[in-house]
């Protein structure tokens, strides 16, 4: 019965991507993804406020594996899968990706700052009830998860304070959006 039901995904896995490929040929002609575009898709504009253009910018980026302004199909796909089916460690992977601005493993203390204050007035947008005050939650985050309290957060560090800590969950994961957009994304036809 597991051969059975494993042939089945394989099937639907390859009906997706070839239905995710049909969508991506309509919308992106060209065969790639532009930022501007990929604005467009999340109904983020030149006039949408400054966070959610920075951190769309950030989602962006961190897609374009290649680093060239652009996502093929193929960055496309990854990112699509990873939003919808990636497991949490895999989104934490992506996560630290996104804070980690420098490429360089490890997280400073104003890398987090930069993506806790533009998610933070993100999540004021949604609801203004939110009090959060940017600085606190980043000494929280350090207090909890530099555990060898170097100043910097390591990949593990991340993942292993996220797993274990609910409210540190909540802060370090980036997944304000896309889930939901690509869910209804998915579903409309063109």
């Amino acid at each position: 019965m597991g051969q059975v039901q494993s042939t089945t995904d394989k099937e639907v896995a390859l009906q997706n991507i070839q239905e995710l490929y049909r969508k991506f040929t309509n919308e992106c002609p060209s065969g790639n993804l532009h930022l501007h575009e990929f604005k467009k898709i999340f109904g983020v504009s030149s006039n949408s406020p400054e966070e959610e253009l920075a951190f769309i910018e950030l989602v962006f980026r961190s897609f374009d594996t290649n680093k060239d302004g652009k996502l093929d199909f193929m960055e496309y796909v990854a990112a699509v899968n990873l939003v919808l089916r990636g497991k949490l460690i895999d989104k934490l992977k992506w996560s630290f990706k996104v804070y980690d601005k420098d490429g360089d493993g490890s997280l400073t203390n104003q890398e987090v700052r930069r993506v806790v204050k533009i998610v933070t007035k993100i999540k004021r947008h949604d609801d203004p009830k939110v009090e959060e005050d940017v600085e606190d939650i980043c000494d929280r985050i350090f207090e909890l998860v530099d555990k060898n309290k170097d100043s910097q957060i390591s990949l593990e560090e991340f993942i292993e304070g996220a797993e274990k800590d609910p409210w540190l969950l909540e802060q370090l994961r980036l997944d304000i959006a896309p889930t939901d957009w690509f869910i209804k994304h998915q579903e409309k036809t063109p």
